[in-house]
């Protein structure tokens, strides 16, 4: 995990060195007052000597001083090199995410993936900031502290060494017991953060089924998984205060009692004693010290697996073997033999032998009831997901030649799910094509039927959409998507049920001005209405992960009984 991780702390590395250094003198300088204060106890009262009490005082206050400066100095630097190590493993993970597949994306689940940059990147940090400043200034104040009561008493300095292995042994014996736990509490982070957004997301459903009452139950439950979770953790870790406590209190006791007899027989001094009780002190603020590290360290290294596994997950679409002399020369597409799974199980695949000539230029229909896998196969064109068999060709090349950029730039893609983004219509649609002109969006716009309603909003193409474009129906969303597409001048489009929300009427214009503006586009056309796709070259039905029947609206309508029993029943709903 260290190797996974450190690395992204290198641009900060001054910091993460200086902040160590500061530590240093902060220790070294506040180490050093006892044994002043010692000598003026020791020296400068019993020889009444008020010059040798004022110097010593003022030296202890000017080491005070600097050892403060230190302290803030260190404090400051170990900020900047903890917030600077965090902010390069958001950048780190959400580039990597930016990389992975559908695949991927599935695997972790969103709400893991942002539980990770989040809760977990704080956990780290707060470990990275700690291990800074006081995983150099606990040990080495353990040991000069240490070293200075050696010199004051050697035999009062053997109670730590006798206490030391005891809180060693402990401390690993919960660490042990403790990781898995705080793993499993993670786990119920991403539960919790689920039902969050979920419910957001879904809110409006949630508001129109009166379904409130039963989110808040659900909601609760997961409270209560990650309350429960978290309370198995905090058990174990809480014995480990009053084992420090109990560990502290004897050695302090036990040097009370050693050292008061040394002072009543005369082998050592009453300032001696205030100073070793001084370094005792020291001592036992490292080991507290210690102790919070320790239980920092255990709590964020679940975290800081969960944030590697992100980091070294094994993409399983790129395009490392694919040429950048390659590039898409039409729009042409061939399925050949092509089986898929999600699970890459060869016994559960939702496409079965897929084979499929698709020529440049040609609008393609494809017809199909929930779950006969439409989306799938389109999927696999622009390479969201790899075929688990046999392969895809688009352009006269199998799609795993050529680069992903090259490849996604010449396919435009209406996903089934439409969604748009928080800014403006314009910013929205300069997605298709960022240098596009105002008439390049305008036009991308009327062919999309979307011109009429935004230029209907007070501000126009700079109207603010809101998050996710809460405030545009259905149908405006459809049809924005759309046109985002067409700006982007793909020798390949791709409308996943993009109209579904649309009256008949517009879809009629959209695809008018399909056939007059993509005369040379490949255009495919997912669609649960017969009407959508009845004028398209050619039609597709599928079911349960097969080709059913191949042909143009008349000859479907003759020869295949899926086709027709739809066909018939959206024209007798039509009546109705």
């Amino acid at each position: 995990m260290l190797k996974t991780l450190l690395p992204y702390a290198k641009k900060y590395w001054l910091f993460a060195v200086l902040t160590p250094l500061c530590i240093v003198g902060e220790v070294l300088l506040e180490t050093r007052i006892p044994v002043l204060m010692s000598n003026i106890v020791d020296i400068g009262i019993p020889d009444q000597n008020i010059k040798y009490v004022l110097a010593v005082g003022l030296s202890m206050m000017l080491m005070a001083l600097c050892s403060l400066a230190f302290g803030a100095l260190a404090s400051i630097f170990g900020a900047k090199a903890g917030m600077g190590f965090a902010a390069e493993l958001r950048k780190a993970m959400f580039s990597r995410i930016q990389d992975y597949s559908f695949a991927n994306i599935d695997k972790f689940s969103t709400s893991s993936l942002v539980t990770r940059l989040t809760t977990d990147v704080n956990r780290v940090q707060m470990a990275f900031m700690m291990t800074l400043r006081m995983m150099v200034r606990a040990p080495l104040m353990l040991v000069v502290a240490t070293f200075m009561a050696f010199r004051i008493n050697s035999s009062l300095v053997t109670i730590f060494l006798v206490a030391i292995p005891f809180l060693a042994v402990c401390l690993g014996t919960i660490a042990t017991k403790t990781y898995p736990r705080f793993r499993a509490m993670m786990q119920k982070f991403d539960f919790m953060n689920a039902t969050v957004q979920e419910n957001l997301v879904a809110i409006r459903v949630v508001k129109a089924f009166v379904r409130g009452d039963h989110e808040i139950e659900k909601f609760d439950e997961a409270l209560d998984e990650l309350q429960d979770y978290s309370i198995r953790a905090e058990k174990i870790l809480a014995l480990n205060g009053p084992i420090m406590q109990i560990t502290i209190y004897s050695c302090i006791i036990a040097i009370l009692w050693f050292g008061g007899q040394q002072i009543m027989i005369g082998s050592m001094q009453t300032g001696d004693l205030m100073a070793f009780i001084s370094y005792v002190t020291q001592i036992l603020s490292s080991l507290m010290m210690i102790t919070m590290i320790f239980i920092n360290l255990v709590m964020s290294r679940a975290s800081m697996q969960r944030i590697a596994e992100v980091l070294k997950e094994e993409i399983d679409i790129n395009d490392e073997h694919a040429s950048a002399d390659v590039q898409l020369e039409d729009g042409s597409i061939v399925f050949e033999n092509v089986s898929f799974s999600y699970y890459k199980d060869p016994n559960n695949t939702v496409l079965d032998n897929i084979d499929l000539e698709i020529k440049s230029g040609e609008t393609i229909g494809i017809i199909g009831g929930t779950g006969s896998s439409k989306t799938t196969l389109v999927q696999l064109i622009p390479r969201l997901y790899d075929c688990l068999s046999g392969r895809v060709l688009v352009g006269g090349h199998d799609v795993r030649d050529y680069k992903l950029d090259t490849l996604r730039e010449a396919v435009g893609m209406v996903l089934q799910k439409n969604v748009l983004f928080s800014g403006s219509i314009n910013s929205n649609l300069r997605w298709g094509d960022a240098d596009a002109s105002v008439e390049e969006i305008r036009e991308a716009c009327k062919a999309a039927q979307a011109d009429d309603f935004v230029t209907s909003f007070p501000e126009g193409y700079e109207t603010d959409l809101g998050q996710g474009g809460v405030n545009v129906s259905g149908g405006q969303k459809q049809r924005l998507c759309i046109a985002r597409a067409l700006l982007k001048k793909p020798k390949i489009i791709i409308l996943d049920d993009s109209t579904s929300a649309v009256d008949t009427a517009t879809d009629a214009k959209i695809r008018a001005a399909f056939r007059e503006k993509l005369e040379d586009t490949t255009t495919i056309i997912i669609a649960q209405r017969i009407s959508s796709v009845s004028d398209a070259d050619k039609i597709i039905v599928m079911d349960d992960g097969k080709i059913n029947g191949i042909g143009t609206h008349e000859e479907l309508i003759q020869t295949n009984e899926i086709y027709r029993e739809v066909y018939e029943s959206q024209q007798e709903g039509a009546k109705a």
